[in-house]
């Protein structure tokens, strides 16, 4: 495997395509930590503009806006969480392409840590979408509709549509 002055070239190219495929894990990793960092500022924008109802509501309104304030503040915890989680897969999937670099170059036969580090990161990304999914929950809990427009208006009888006159 020692060339002249180093690793020779198949080596080395067997180390970058095996190192490859982690490199797309961190693509997703990436795309979902897109995701969430987005979720999380329209949290904090909706958080802005219950505080500014707040001192203006009384009574019902208010105890929905103190409602879906704590909702809100619980949907920032699980959001930084699975933030968290996602970041510390994607640093476990670094560190396991270092690992294989490492071990591919130097001809160590240690694959259990590349394995132990895939393994961490997926533990890691299954958290981190755990808590995605319980703030979507938390999410779709925290929308208040008010009752007057989930009321339906009777469709109008066949006999009592208009026809349309012929081209």
């Amino acid at each position: 495997m020692e060339g002249e002055f180093g690793p020779d070239l198949a080596a080395v190219i067997s180390v970058l395509q095996t190192a490859l495929t982690p490199a797309f894990l961190l693509v997703a990793v990436g795309s979902l930590l897109n995701v969430l960092t987005g979720r999380l500022s329209r949290i904090v924008d909706r958080s802005r503009d219950l505080q500014r109802q707040y001192a203006d509501t009384k009574g019902a309104a208010h105890e929905r806006v103190v409602r879906e304030l704590r909702i809100i503040e619980k949907r920032m915890r699980v959001v930084g969480s699975s933030i968290l989680f996602a970041v510390l897969s994607a640093i476990s999937v670094c560190v396991m392409i270092v690992a294989l670099f490492v071990l591919g170059l130097t001809n160590t036969h240690a694959a259990w840590v590349a394995v132990a580090l895939f393994m961490l990161a997926l533990a890691l990304l299954s958290a981190c979408l755990f808590q995605f999914v319980r703030e979507v929950r938390l999410a779709t809990y925290a929308i208040y509709v008010p009752e007057e427009y989930l009321e339906l208006t009777a469709p109008p009888k066949p006999a009592e549509r208009k026809r349309r006159k012929p081209l």
